[in-house]
């Protein structure tokens, strides 16, 4: 008969030592009060938790749990549901690179390929110095400048593998690292806080917002009926003479709708397609 040991149950996670259970109980109050149901603090709690020792710990869902008025297990499901909760210690500098289609076929492969030959680490995997921690990720919805790369949560832009290696480089050095957009990079421990809805108390971090860059205004220009240069190329054969006829495409301005077409009214569809 086969011996199966069944273990000893799991020991309940410990508090926090007291005088950090003090302070972060005086957070964890702010937050909760700016929601008329305490249960809506939990991600921004879950935050403060993470920003205490840089991942989500069992005594952090213990602290949440308590304060929310809520069971263990809740607390739980909604921190192993979110891949922005780390699960276990990492490093100072979270450093994602994105492997979605766009990303990779622009490069995004060949840079977590290289990134990790560089660090000497895999994916989710924290380099010996406990600096950066390498995940691929499956988007930074920032596909129009691709490939891009996010360190703790901030965008480095059209990247390569070049780029890449020195952006990690200068994180493990400890050199101010800009972003493509805002704020110098701080620690994940300091950005955790900052997401739990503290303000970032550096030096002019929050007049360095930036703006959305030209290809993500695109759009935003084509719909406004700026067509002074052109998204795609005209279709159909090239004429014999004379300028090509104006082929607009739905890239090019914006075109008649349902709601301002009088031959497509809106309303419900019924039987058979009829309006």
């Amino acid at each position: 008969m086969t011996d199966v040991s069944l273990g000893m149950p799991e020991l309940p996670a410990p508090d926090y030592p007291a005088d950090v259970r003090t302070r972060l109980e005086a957070d964890a109050k702010e937050i909760i009060a700016r929601y008329p149901d305490s249960r809506s603090a939990l991600l921004p709690m879950l935050h403060l938790v993470q920003s205490e020792e840089g991942h989500v710990t069992r005594t952090g869902q213990k602290f949440c749990a308590e304060m929310l008025d809520l069971a263990t297990a809740e607390v739980k499901a909604v921190a192993t549901f979110y891949s922005m909760y780390r699960r276990k210690p990492s490093g100072d500098y979270q450093v994602g690179v994105c492997t979605n289609t766009l990303c990779a076929v622009l490069g995004g492969d060949e840079i977590f390929e290289d990134l990790q030959r560089h660090l000497g680490v895999g994916n989710n995997e924290t380099t010996d110095d406990g600096k950066v921690t390498l995940e691929h990720i499956e988007c930074n919805a920032a596909c129009d400048f691709a490939p891009v790369v996010m360190v703790n949560w901030e965008f480095f832009d059209n990247q390569t593998p070049d780029s890449a290696r020195r952006l990690v480089d200068d994180l493990r050095a400890g050199n101010d690292v800009q972003p493509t957009r805002g704020a110098k990079i701080c620690t994940f421990k300091e950005t955790a806080r900052i997401l739990a809805g503290f303000p970032d108390e550096r030096p002019g971090a929050v007049e360095a917002t930036g703006g959305a860059g030209p290809a993500s205004l695109a759009g935003l220009r084509l719909a406004k009926g700026d067509t002074g240069g052109r998204v795609v190329t005209p279709r159909g054969p090239a004429p014999t003479g004379g300028q090509p006829p104006e082929r607009l495409s739905s890239h090019d301005a914006p075109q008649d709708n349902a709601p301002s077409d009088p031959k497509n009214p809106t309303g419900p569809v019924t039987e058979e397609g009829q309006s």
